[in-house]
């Protein structure tokens, strides 16, 4: 027998624009989306901006506000709302930038007759700019050593209810989302060979990003202890080129091997991975700005001038309760 199909599944997009974004993009997206699946948008935008996209969207496409949840994460508040007004029982949760085909969708919603939550393979769509072939690396480098953390998931509305949610008050609320699940008891796909296009940020969002994700790294130690010994081997080596030039070349192949898994030669350029020592060096530095930039006692960073915690650190998580709890923790 073959898995849940696209009409017993939706498509949850929440959304918050400050500044307008590419309209015309996302409603023709929404426009080819809504003949596959059922979509719901989330729109947290301020009031101008929601009601021209009440107007702009394709009518099959149903427009809500967030619900008032009380979460920090604005985000989070979009997923949990679209997760209450959902009617189906299998979700395939989209940041806005995210663009599946029907085959794609298909297989990601498929996966989960055998799963809870499937992880899908983002990569950045053509004409790729400089600074998307530079996060293209960290991609790269998060492929060798595991899975990356996609602007997508599918999920099971039933497995997420059960677990009562997950904490609207974390920073890096992909990974609170996931570790909440397998806490739960579900069982997570890494589909690391399903790859989703997304369309590019521009250069000024870029850069605003490079600080805001390395606080990301907080919820996981033992990837933050290693990027933190980043900049002192780095200094410590400044004399000697030639080591420096081994550890350039360590990252290009750890990136390049992270290409070559899953069938990632498909979609990543076979330059992308000579961006990986440029990632390196910015991680370097970034992770030590954030964490002049936390707040020591309570281990939280800021989004859009509001503080919130990092992701528990460590599984040991049996509730929405004791996921809160463990943001609050001190890492």
């Amino acid at each position: 027998m073959g898995g849940p199909g696209l009409a017993e599944a939706e498509y949850i997009l929440p959304l918050k624009w400050n500044d307008g974004g590419d309209l015309a993009s996302l409603c023709r997206y929404l426009e080819d989306l809504s003949r596959w699946i059922a979509v719901l948008v989330v729109d947290g935008s301020p009031p101008g901006l929601f009601a021209q996209h009440a107007k702009a969207f394709p009518a099959a496409v149903r427009h809500s506000r967030p619900l008032p949840l009380g979460c920090t994460n604005g985000k989070v508040e979009g997923v949990l709302t679209g997760v209450q007004l959902s009617r189906c029982e299998y979700l395939v949760i989209a940041d806005d930038d995210v663009r599946y085909t029907r085959d794609s969708l298909e297989r990601a919603v498929g996966l989960l007759a055998e799963a809870d939550i499937v992880r899908p393979q983002n990569y950045f769509l053509d004409p790729r700019p400089w600074h998307a072939r530079w996060d293209t690396a960290r991609t790269l480098i998060n492929r060798a050593f595991g899975s990356d953390y996609p602007g997508t998931l599918a999920i099971r509305r039933s497995t997420l209810q059960a677990a009562g949610g997950y904490s609207g008050d974390v920073l890096f609320e992909n990974l609170e989302l996931l570790r909440t699940i397998r806490a739960a008891g579900g069982r997570e796909i890494r589909a690391d060979d399903l790859f989703v296009p997304r369309t590019c940020c521009s250069v000024r969002h870029f850069l605003g990003q490079r600080v805001r994700q390395a606080y990301d790294d907080f919820a996981q130690p033992g990837r933050l202890a290693v990027e933190a010994a980043l900049l002192p081997l780095a200094l410590r080596l400044r004399r000697e080129p030639a080591r420096l030039a081994m550890l350039a070349a360590a990252s290009v192949m750890a990136a390049e091997l992270g290409r070559r898994r899953a069938g990632g030669v498909r979609v990543f350029s076979a330059d992308a991975a000579l961006w990986a020592p440029l990632w390196v060096a910015e991680r370097a530095v970034s992770v030590w700005l954030a964490a002049a930039g936390r707040r020591p006692l309570r281990g939280e960073a800021a989004l859009d001038g509001r503080a919130l915690p990092a992701p528990a650190p460590k599984e040991q998580v049996t509730s929405s309760s004791q996921l809160y709890f463990h943001c609050r923790v001190t890492l």
